[in-house]
């Protein structure tokens, strides 16, 4: 992860947010008091959607197990 102080950040903000974007690279921002990281939109999205998913009881064990499913062994239970 790259880091940029916050005074750089803001004079480049704009190819910042089109950077972590494109890359999927998130960006530390430092300030002299505290610091704070730059993600795209989708990636926020992402982790948002992970952290919801791993909430749920037995979840984490379900997708983990359909992981370890051929698909050949479902090709009996799907109607298409």
């Amino acid at each position: 992860m790259s880091s940029i102080n916050v005074t750089n950040a803001r004079k480049d903000l704009y190819n910042l947010v089109q950077r972590v974007n494109s890359t999927h690279e998130p960006v530390e921002i430092t300030g002299k008091e505290s610091n704070a990281i730059l993600i795209g939109e989708e990636d926020w999205r992402s982790i948002q959607e992970t952290l919801f998913l791993s909430s749920i009881p037995g979840m984490r064990e379900s997708i983990i197990e359909g992981m370890n499913t051929s698909v050949d062994d479902l090709s009996d239970e799907l109607d298409w």
